[in-house]
């Protein structure tokens, strides 16, 4: 009977061991049951990359490189535009010059009556249909003139403020 005794011990022994490992398995089994959703919590995703100082520099100074000549070349371009623009106007400017000292010469339809008569000429003197319209399209052509030199000097203050705020932003 001693080794039923001691069976029995054993027998409660064990049952006691699987109970411990019944609870301990249960017990684990709450603690991971969550185990999924901390995986994707915990997960570690990388965000940003923070790079050394050196290599941002050469970076900058990589692309400052392969930049600066077109910039250089748009910046020449413009110049020489705007260049070109201003010598235009001046054209335009010498030209309505020109063309208002040669009506000048011309006097004008009221200036030919009462200058002719006044001093009794013949009116042979006095401008025949012809030349009238000449003055009359030389007239408008001067006010033409006029009104382009206008508008391409404010063509060229627009361009120089372009220029100004493509310079600001580079």
């Amino acid at each position: 009977m001693a080794t039923a005794s001691t069976y029995s011990e054993c027998v409660t022994s064990l049952r006691t061991s699987l109970s411990f490992l019944e609870s301990s398995v249960a017990t684990l089994g709450h603690g991971v049951e969550d185990f999924p959703r901390l995986a994707t919590v915990l997960k570690t995703v990388r965000h940003y990359e923070l790079i050394p100082q050196p290599t941002l520099a050469a970076a900058e100074s990589s692309l400052r490189d392969e930049i600066g000549p077109f910039v250089a070349i748009l910046l020449d371009r413009a110049d020489k535009h705007l260049e070109r623009q201003a010598r235009r106007i001046e054209t335009l400017k010498a030209r309505a010059d020109l063309n208002a000292g040669r009506l000048s010469h011309f006097p004008s339809d009221k200036d030919n009556t009462t200058s002719f008569s006044s001093k009794s000429r013949p009116k042979s003197k006095v401008l025949d249909g012809g030349a009238a319209l000449r003055a009359k399209v030389v007239r408008q052509r001067k006010e033409a003139l006029k009104y382009s030199v206008e508008r391409l000097e404010l063509e060229v203050l627009q361009k120089e403020r372009e220029l100004r705020v493509q310079l600001d932003k580079a």
